[in-house]
């Protein structure tokens, strides 16, 4: 009886890879054509992606998830999404709260089930997907930067990808990194080496053609940690192999970057010399975008210090910024009065600090604190060195993911919280766990929260199709049915006029308090 039950687990738990790895490539790839949506027609498709895997993957493995122990970690982040879901709660736009609420469970979820994977022997396909899906998503940035034209692609951010911004495609070619660099190293057989060593290779070429200086200094701090993981961990001190192919690694990406450089392409810079001018201005904060990281950081801690148990919700400081800024803040949209230029602030932890309070904070960054001095003690101890690989990977994925989100919006998004969350799951190692009666219940909240996330990013993938295809005002009210939370949605309508004008201009004002058009919209409809 006890050999089915195994056969039974063993069967679920495979399939549960098998949507992790199909769910990695999905979340790197999905995008829709809608056009008016330019931001969320990339993020909303991709969380819908890791909703829908973090759900279909938890509840094939929840009997093991059931049955996990609890680690400190494992409480830190159910506190922090307790914390986080309070202040959804009191949030001025509930909507964007419960979407950046259901994007922290289904990372989290994610995170778990790997941790099962991993427990089952598992773990070494799951990081060769998720390196695959690094790949992939370099290679849609090198095909735009060598010419492809798609819908598919932003022309405003190129290049992007399928990502729809540069600098998304940094952060991920930044702490992937170590994953590509894992299945290089590993590889049983000359021939697959040589494939992720040429994926690398690609990998950072499109890293560098990105300009994207955040993702530099994240890469600079991934290649710091695995040199000194190297020299200072015996096993691969001594490994002479594991550094041949190191030194093959770091040839074939040079060439690679030599190349891609030399390479005519489609990019069109301001700079006559663009990426020395990158490196020039790689640290510089006294103008430019540097400079207004450091506005943006000052004015978003001034809302912290004033919602500090709290913050102002998830997602909701591009709802409250503007309210607290001169209008001349180099954040705010120039174009749309009272809007921020972009949906997030330039930094996880900014956004973390602000949007769900100091505490949340402080129980995140405890959470990083964990997995880096783990990995530390999993280094040291490592008795060979494939162990000894997959300790340094970790603590280059933590470094990278910590050092990106400092200065850009990274564990905020999907694919990259996809990625990081299942390659930690399945590279951390816990210390200490026990038994903890309260876990099921944490368990199955964040999982409905994940479904929770399924229905939402669908419903709103419905109404931004009936915006795009559709202009008579029963089909966009349909639409406002179906996504009540869509401000341009009902800024539309409260134009179109009739007797439903000032309930959809009144909605408008609610999602968005500042906004001059939703001002204008709802005035002379009262309250």
């Amino acid at each position: 009886m006890r050999h089915n039950s195994f056969l039974v687990t063993s069967r679920f738990e495979r399939f549960s890879l098998r949507i992790l790895q199909f769910g990695a490539i999905a979340v790197v790839l999905a995008v829709t054509t809608f056009h008016v949506f330019e931001l969320d027609r990339f993020f909303i498709p991709k969380e819908l992606v890791l909703h829908a895997t973090a759900a279909l993957a938890g509840l094939l493995v929840m009997r093991s998830l059931w049955r996990m122990n609890v680690t400190r970690v494992d409480l830190l982040l159910t506190g922090f999404l307790v914390l986080s879901a309070l202040s959804a709660l009191m949030a001025t736009n509930r909507w964007l709260a419960m979407r950046a609420l259901a994007v922290s469970a289904s990372s989290i979820l994610i995170f778990w089930v790997a941790r099962a994977l991993r427990d089952a022997g598992l773990a070494r396909p799951l990081l060769g997907a998720l390196a695959l899906a690094v790949v992939v998503a370099a290679a849609t940035s090198l095909l735009q930067t060598y010419g492809l034209h798609t819908d598919l692609f932003s022309e405003n951010r190129a290049p992007g990808g399928t990502l729809g911004n540069r600098n998304f495609i940094a952060h991920v070619a930044a702490f992937g990194f170590p994953f590509l660099l894992l299945c290089a190293l590993r590889a049983q057989r000359r021939s697959v080496y040589l494939r992720w060593a040429i994926a690398t290779a690609f990998v950072i070429a499109s890293l560098v053609l990105t300009r994207s200086r955040a993702a530099w200094l994240a890469f600079a701090a991934v290649v710091l940690v695995l040199i000194v993981a190297m020299l200072f961990a015996a096993p691969l001190r001594r490994d002479w192999a594991t550094w041949k192919r190191l030194i093959g690694i770091a040839v074939l990406a040079g060439c690679g970057v030599a190349l891609a450089l030399l390479l005519p392409n489609a990019l069109r810079w301001r700079e006559n010399n663009p990426y020395l001018e990158s490196v020039r201005r790689m640290a510089g904060y006294s103008e430019g975008s540097g400079h207004g990281r450091l506005v943006q950081y000052g004015q978003s801690l001034l809302m912290a210090v004033r919602h500090p148990l709290f913050g102002v919700g998830p997602g909701n400081w591009p709802v409250v910024y503007p309210s607290r800024v001169p209008r001349n803040d180099p954040s705010l949209d120039q174009l749309n009065d009272g809007m921020t230029s972009n949906p997030w602030p330039s930094s996880d932890w900014i956004a973390c600090i602000s949007e769900r309070g100091i505490t949340a904070f402080v129980l995140l960054a405890l959470v990083f604190l964990r997995f880096a001095s783990t990995g530390l003690k999993q280094l040291f101890r490592a008795a060979d060195a494939q162990e000894a690989l997959a300790a340094a990977a970790l603590l280059a994925i933590v470094a990278g993911a910590v050092i990106a989100g400092t200065f850009d919006a990274v564990l905020l998004l999907a694919v990259p919280a996809f990625l990081v969350w299942a390659a930690i799951g399945a590279l951390w190692i816990p210390e200490e766990t026990s038994p903890h009666p309260s876990w099921r219940f944490a368990l199955l909240a964040f999982l409905a929260l994940s479904i929770y996330g399924v229905v939402r990013s669908a419903s709103q993938i419905m109404a931004m199709d009936i915006f795009v295809t559709n202009s008579d005002r029963a089909s966009l009210t349909r639409a406002a049915r179906i996504d009540p939370g869509n401000y341009r949605l009902r800024l539309r309508l409260a134009h179109m006029g009739g007797r439903a004008r000032c309930e959809h201009a009144r909605a408008a004002h609610a999602l968005f308090p500042s906004a001059r058009a939703a001002i204008d919209a709802s005035r002379g409809c009262g309250k």
